[in-house]
Parts: C-alpha cells; sequence; structure tokens
C-alpha cells in the first residue's frame, strides 16, 4: 500500500498556475449546471451622503445620516448611495431594495466601538441579538461597490487568547482602559460586562420567556456578525474592503444570485470567531478573485434548516481564484450541514498559512446531506495541520452549549453524511498531516475521490469510519512516521 501511494511522480504546480480567467470561463467549466451570473439591477441616479447631513470627520456620528439617505433613495425607486473620501463614523447600517452601497477609495465607513449603538432586537419569543453593523431582510437587488472600507471596531467586542498574540500586541491589550483577564490570565477580554456573559449566557440563552432586560446583561458577550443581509434576491459585492469584524465578516443568508467579487475580507489571526467569508443557505453563489485573511474559517459554506422538497438549501456554489491566509482552514464546509448542500465547485484558489487546507466538519444535530463538491487545481503552502480533513464528529460546541456535546454525537438525529467529493490537481508543499478522516460508525465517510495530489508531510493517512477512498496518481512526501491507521486500510482504494 505505501509503495503504491507514493510510488507516483509528477508535477502538480504546472496544474494549479493556470491563466487567469473572467467568471463566465468558471461557469462554463463547472461541472454541473449553474444558468447565468445574475446581477442586481438598479437605477442609475446617484445620491451624495454629505447631501445628507453625513459628516466624514471620523468623530460625528452618522448613523442617522444613512437611515435618512437609504430611506430617501429606496423611497425615490433606488440608486447609488456614493460616500466619498473621509472617515464616516456610524452605529447599524440597514439596507434597502434598489441600492448600491458605493463606498469611495479613501473613504471608510467606520462601525462605532460603543457596542450601545449596537442595540439588541428580539429575534424570537425569549430570544434576542445584538443588531449587526450591516444588515436588511428580504430584499432585491443590493449592491455593495467601490474601493472603499468598511471596519466592524471587532477590537471593541472580540476577546483574545494570549497564544495567538506576541509579547507586544499583548502588553497593547493590557493596556487598554476597561479591559480584564479571565481566571487563568490566558484570555483578554474588552470588559467584565464581557467576561461575565461568558458564564450568563449559558443560562440566559436557555431561559424560556427570557426578556431584554437579562439579555442586557451579555450584550457585550453577543458579539454580531459584520455583514448579515439575509433573504436577498440578487446581492453583489464589488471591490470593497470588509476587515474587523466583531464575529464573522461576511455572512449573507438565503440569498438567492450571490456575487462577491474583486472583494478583500481580512480579520487578524488573533480575532475569536472570526471567520471571512461563511456563505448561508444560498443558491446559485459565485466567489471570485477575492483574498481572505481569517482569524478562523476563511470561505466556509453552511446550510441550516430542513431542505425544502428534498432539495439542498445551500446549491450552485463556484469559488475561483481566491486567495486564503491564515485561515483555520482554506475550504471550509460546516459545521452546519443540516440544511443539506450540493454542486459546489472551487477551484484554482491558493490557502497560504492556514490551520488546515480543505475542512469538512460536522456533527451528529446539525449534520446533513453534502454531496457532489468538485475542488480542483488548489495551491497550498504553509499548512499548520491537515492538508485535507473529514470530520464528522466535529465537537466545537456553539455558545452556551458545553462539553455535554461530544456525547449529543450519537443522537440519531441530524446526522452528516459526506459523500462523493472530487478533489483533484492539489499540491500542498507542506502540512503536518496529509489525510485525515473521521466518521461516525454509523454513518461512514465515503466516496471521496483524489486524483493527481502531492502533498509533503509529516504524518500520512489517519482516521476511522471511512469508505471507498479513491487515491489516483497520489503522492505524499517526506513523510518520517508515514502510515495509514489500520481502520482506514480497507477503506483506501489505490489506481
Amino acid at each position: 500500500m505505501k509503495k503504491l501511494l507514493i510510488g507516483f511522480a509528477f508535477s502538480v504546480a504546472a496544474l494549479v498556475s493556470a491563466q487567469k480567467n473572467d467568471i463566465n470561463y468558471y461557469i462554463q467549466k463547472a461541472p454541473f449546471k449553474f444558468g447565468e451570473m445574475v446581477l442586481p439591477t438598479i437605477p442609475q441616479k446617484d445620491y451624495n451622503f454629505k447631501d445628507f447631513g453625513g459628516v466624514g470627520d471620523g468623530k460625528t456620528l452618522n448613523t442617522k445620516a444613512f437611515e435618512k439617505a437609504i430611506s430617501t433613495i429606496a423611497q425615490n425607486g433606488g440608486g447609488r448611495l456614493i460616500v466619498p473620501t473621509g472617515t464616516w463614523l456610524t452605529g447599524p447600517i440597514e439596507l434597502k431594495s434598489k441600492i448600491d452601497f458605493h463606498v469611495e477609495e479613501g473613504a471608510i465607513v467606520q462601525f462605532s466601538s460603543d457596542i450601545k449603538q449596537f442595540p439588541l432586537k428580539e429575534t424570537s419569543a425569549g430570544k434576542f441579538e445584538v443588531t449587526a453593523p450591516i444588515w436588511g431582510n428580504n430584499l432585491k437587488d443590493v449592491s455593495f461597490t467601490g474601493k472603499g472600507i468598511f471596519d466592524g471596531a471587532g477590537e471593541a467586542w472580540r476577546p483574545v487568547k494570549k497564544f495567538k498574540t506576541t509579547d507586544a500586541q499583548w502588553k497593547e491589550l493590557l493596556a487598554k482602559p476597561g479591559s480584564t483577564l479571565s481566571e487563568d490570565g490566558k484570555i483578554w477580554w474588552p470588559s467584565v460586562a464581557a467576561k461575565n456573559g461568558e458564564e450568563l449566557a449559558k443560562v440566559i440563552t436557555k431561559t424560556p420567556g427570557a426578556t431584554i432586560d437579562m439579555y442586557e446583561q451579555i450584550h457585550h458577550f453577543l458579539r454580531p456578525m459584520m455583514f448579515t443581509l439575509s433573504k436577498v434576491t440578487n446581492l453583489l459585492i464589488d471591490g470593497p474592503t470588509f476587515r474587523n469584524s466583531p464575529k464573522f465578516v461576511i455572512n449573507p443568508k438565503q440569498i438567492t444570485n450571490l456575487v462577491i467579487r474583486n472583494t478583500t475580507v481580512y480579520n487578524p489571526k488573533w480575532a475569536q470567531n472570526g471567520d471571512g467569508i461563511d456563505i448561508s443557505a444560498s443558491k446559485n453563489v459565485i466567489i471570485y478573485n477575492t483574498k481572505v485573511n481569517a482569524g478562523d474559517d476563511g470561505i466556509c459554506m453552511k446550510s441550516s434548516g430542513t431542505p425544502k422538497n428534498g432539495e439542498a438549501n445551500l446549491q450552485n456554489v463556484i469559488i475561483a481564484e481566491c486567495t486564503v491566509n491564515e485561515g483555520h482552514g482554506g475550504f471550509v464546509i460546516g459545521s452546519n450541514t443540516d440544511g443539506g448542500m450540493k454542486n459546489i465547485y472551487v477551484t484554482n484558489c491558493t490557502f497560504d498559512g492556514t490551520d488546515i487546507g480543505i475542512r469538512v466538519k460536522s456533527n451528529s444535530g446539525r449534520g446533513g446531506d453534502v454531496g457532489q463538491i468538485y475542488i480542483d487545481n488548489i495551491e497550498m503552502k504553509n499548512i499548520i495541520k491537515e492538508a485535507v480533513l473529514f470530520d464528522t464528529f466535529y465537537a466545537d460546541a456553539p455558545v452556551g452549549s458545553t462539553k455535554e456535546s461530544e456525547a449529543a454525537q450519537h443522537t440519531g438525529e441530524k446526522v452528516p453524511y459526506f459523500h462523493d467529493f472530487y478533489v483533484s490537481n492539489v499540491n500542498c508543499a507542506s502540512s503536518e498531516t496529509a489525510f485525515s478522516f473521521s466518521g461516525l460508525p454509523e454513518k461512514l465517510i465515503e466516496n471521496l475521490y483524489f486524483k493527481n495530489v502531492n502533498i509533503t508531510s509529516k504524518k500520512g493517512i489517519v482516521g476511522k469510519n471511512a469508505n471507498n477512498i479513491v487515491f489516483e496518481n497520489v503522492k505524499i512526501n517526506n513523510s518520517t512516521d508515514y502510515k495509514i491507521d489500520s481502520n482506514l486500510k480497507k477503506a483506501i482504494v489505490v489506481k
């Protein structure tokens, strides 16, 4: 087995360094029928933010001015809101239909570091969340364009783990007024209320009929996503930089026809839960020529809920010519997969310095059917842990739960099923482990096809509970303790 696996010589570099192509090239090349790229239709009428009382001095709060501008443009049938050069301090911004939010180069939309500017809102009976910096629901034809910057003031919200920082960074955090440390001194918190909220949330979020006053006790702990538009038809993000989020940066939900292109997404590597792009339960999605630096997962696919009429809630996705740095994963699926996923195509991407290259994870209780996933022409560098990981025993529990989550892995409800992945033309210059497969005994990970893969790693293939993993022209280099776990040997098929 070992000789077969490492005995092929080939060059992947030429395959993964393909020339730059436009979006239509990838639509035509996709291994499933994608259809046409659909962009928002917005009236060509310009509005200058200054005309609505906007002041770009970095000190004046512009929340009301943005509200007035967006409401006026919507009432007039739509158009382009131009945010000119300057620093525009603001609280939450609610988008409406038929609006192009255009931030010019040199402009910074700076969200306030005062958490009181982001009030709690009730999402269901007895459940509250913090209003996101950028949000909107049930919209049609919305875009964010220009080369300006959206800054989420994430440092005002996020805890920071000491081991993720340098000595200088840690000293800088300790000097911030009002901040505090965890009891063991290993986690910095922006306030005592944020620290105390960690324990309080475990009670309050599970209390039926909880009041807003109860939730106010954990306001600073309940960090918002930065960009959370939901239930939108035709959404475009083209050009801006989104940085420094309290939690996930870009998290659109239930979008039909979503295009993210020529965009930069940045969270520092110490940003707790600082995912770059998380696409949730959407259809007809394109992510193209976009750069991501993340404190958690880089470009991630999520799908919650119950599939409608047997159709996956997340499907028809193309991710092409993107770069991910310093994330927990380059391309990621999960952990929420219960809504199902299919027809995802990832191609001509680079993952540099991420913990894991290709990361596919879920667990019982939030798992579903995930298949027909196509990944090719991937270049990986400086991967810290696994180059490729499949895990349906993912035990990282959501906020408010306990270590009992591991026992809940075998509830038999919403069990993840990962199958029919096609991975080809992948080069990984360095990693700790080449492949890791960890499935549930009652639902194996199966039918994974790897072709023309070249990985340099210390460890070879590890894991359990998998079936029919096909390796064709796969090479693992410099594996000093190379091995295949005994319970995986029957699962590996070498062609």
